[in-house]
């Protein structure tokens, strides 16, 4: 526990220092362009229920101990991913109920461009069991190398490694793998942290594990400070066997942290062909644990990430400045009047420098309690775009819980950690009714917000956002979704002539999702980057296939691709405006 004489509480400073707290610091975003006028070349519109996608998350329930903030401790769990379940080449979407007894949903894409819920047929459906698991979200990759992709279900109680049988045919191994045990889990990633071609796992928790939240001991459950928390559930690094099970060497590899993990990410942050974890910790700072060499993890300190406590809820992965390095975007809370995190950009020096710079300000830093997050560049420009699905609770127009908020949040140790001290929520919102931002690149680390002017205009709590192509077409499309509402599929439709380039890497078995594969396109002396992620963001995951926008000149000097092995592969004389197939020789 950490000692009460380094607790700083948070709200404490945001209650004495109102005036800084509003944003010398009390801008709110502004949409870019004139109202009514699209000058962004693209527009997105929802299509879900056109597309035969209609479907509407149901929270989780617990012990009645905690009926008073169930809003609360139940704000999570809207998760979607894209995959190809079917192996037929176009992408599905994966989205989770949490409520007890509430289906999950596989839409599966039919050769006409709908989509059918087959999640019952494919046996991945009636997960949500009271006392034993509600769903928060899934990861897909190949992880027992026999070409297709299997699916790791994550959830608050016990997750599921789901097999792939082939035939749309998913077959629950997770007592077998060695992964049937309690964790409150808010995400997980596929990571193949030794290089042995098997994709290992790695799974975080927000809860402690040692609780039964359907049936309470006592209500000690929350954390003991809103800044410097330590007291939360575990996280597990488990080493895939090759035969079918998995191996729990967290403590072998130094991978473990405490924090109230929401969100993690795995890749090569400090290019030594080696993938790292970096974590985004709900009241807490961020970490980044380094790969040495497949031995252990090493906790980077000094590198910029204790410079604020902020309360991470997603870990947005992408090349900001066209340079090759990997920058990470880091959504946290902002609340005019009340509370001002800001979001984190961080430029990653790590190669040269040794640091992470945050240079987060103005639209990128100001989104409202945003949460899932993702980098793509939306209209093919050759800059990488940020799409930000925001709000918590959206229930009274008039009652607010901001307040009483701020009341337990003065608090800490065993006086925050009881969660019978904490206000009853009631119909109250908290941060409710925020639209989403589309974060438009200009260049130089400027952004624009077109949500309005695009038409993502919707005022759900959003929490996970997936970028794919859903189509095979000329522009990524955007999936939320929502806490306790609606999925949404908005449509990109251009009206741009920016070209574009997409690589479906294929791996060498075990790893042929190329899990952790880099490819880098070279052009005009710049590089931009993309990396092959099992899971980023806020509980999604984004199509496997990596999405270069060129803009109105469709020429490149080469692309380099950096499989997991460490080999490299150069490819040249590709075609502009296309998808491409590039198997690992």
């Amino acid at each position: 526990m950490v000692p009460q004489r380094v607790l700083r509480p948070l709200f404490t400073l945001v209650f004495a220092a109102l005036v800084v707290a509003t944003w010398v610091f009390g801008r709110r975003p502004e949409a870019g362009g004139t109202a009514g006028v699209n000058p962004y070349g693209f527009t997105l519109r929802d299509v879900a229920r056109e597309h035969g996608i209609d479907f509407t998350h149901q929270p989780a329930a617990f012990d009645p101990a905690l009926a008073h903030i169930e809003a609360h401790i139940s704000a999570v769990g809207a998760a979607v991913s894209i995959c190809d379940a079917n192996g037929d080449g176009r992408p599905d979407l994966f989205a989770v109920n949490s409520a007890a007894g509430s289906p999950n949903a596989l839409f599966v894409q039919q050769p006409d461009g709908s989509f059918r819920d087959l999640a019952r047929e494919a046996g991945l459906a009636d997960s949500n069991v009271a006392g034993l698991r509600a769903s928060m979200g899934t990861i897909w990759a190949d992880c027992d190398g026999d070409g297709d992709q299997d699916c790791f279900l994550y959830a608050y109680g016990r997750s599921q490694l789901f097999r792939n049988e082939g035939a749309l045919r998913f077959r629950d191994v997770t007592a077998e793998a060695g992964l049937d045990r309690r964790i409150y889990a808010n995400t997980a990633t596929w990571i193949d942290y030794d290089r042995d071609g098997y994709l290992d796992l790695y799974v975080a928790g927000y809860f402690r594990e040692d609780l039964d939240l359907w049936k309470l001991a006592d209500t000690k459950i929350m954390t003991e400070s809103f800044e410097f928390a330590d007291n939360g559930g575990h996280n597990y690094l488990y080493r895939n066997l090759g035969d079918g099970r998995f191996a729990d060497v967290t403590a072998a590899t130094g991978a473990d942290s405490t924090r109230w993990t929401l969100a993690v990410a795995a890749a090569d942050f400090d290019d030594d062909g080696w993938q790292d974890l970096y974590l985004a910790n709900d009241y807490g700072v961020e970490e980044l644990f380094l790969n040495r060499a497949g031995q252990r993890f090493e906790r980077a300190l000094g590198v910029g990430l204790e410079e604020s406590s902020k309360s991470g809820m997603c870990v947005a992965v992408g090349d900001v400045l066209n340079d090759g390095a990997l920058g990470v975007y880091v959504t946290n809370i902002s609340k005019s009047g009340y509370l001002f995190q800001g979001n984190n950009l961080r430029l990653n020096r790590l190669a040269k420098e040794q640091r992470l710079q945050n240079v987060s300000e103005g639209l990128v830093a100001d989104c409202g309690w945003a949460w899932g997050a993702q980098f793509g560049d939306l209209d093919d420009d050759g800059l990488l775009d940020l799409y930000v699905a925001n709000g918590f609770r959206s229930a009274s127009r008039t009652r607010d819980y901001w307040y009483a908020m701020g009341k337990i949040a003065m608090a800490t140790g065993a006086l925050a950690e009881d969660a019978r001290h904490w206000p009853a929520m009631e119909d109250r919102s908290l941060s409710g009714y925020e639209r989403s931002r589309v974060l438009l690149s200009r260049g130089r680390l400027r952004f624009v917000d077109a949500a309005e002017a695009v038409g993502a205009t919707d005022l759900f709590d959003g929490r996970a956002v997936a970028l794919g192509a859903l189509w095979g077409g000329p522009a990524l499309d955007v999936v939320v979704a929502n806490q306790a509402g609606p999925l949404l599929v908005y449509r990109n439709e251009p009206a741009h002539r920016n070209h574009w380039l997409r690589l479906a890497l294929v791996g060498q078995a075990p790893n042929t999702s190329a899990i952790g594969a880099r490819a880098t396109l070279h052009r005009n002396g710049r590089r931009q980057t993309q990396v092959v992620l099992a899971g980023s963001g806020f509980c999604a995951q984004n199509d496997l296939a990596l999405h270069f926008g060129l803009g109105g000149d469709p020429s490149f000097e080469r692309i380099v691709v950096r499989w997991p092995s460490g080999a490299e592969q150069e490819l040249t004389g590709l075609s502009a405006d296309s998808q491409h197939e590039v198997r690992e020789p």
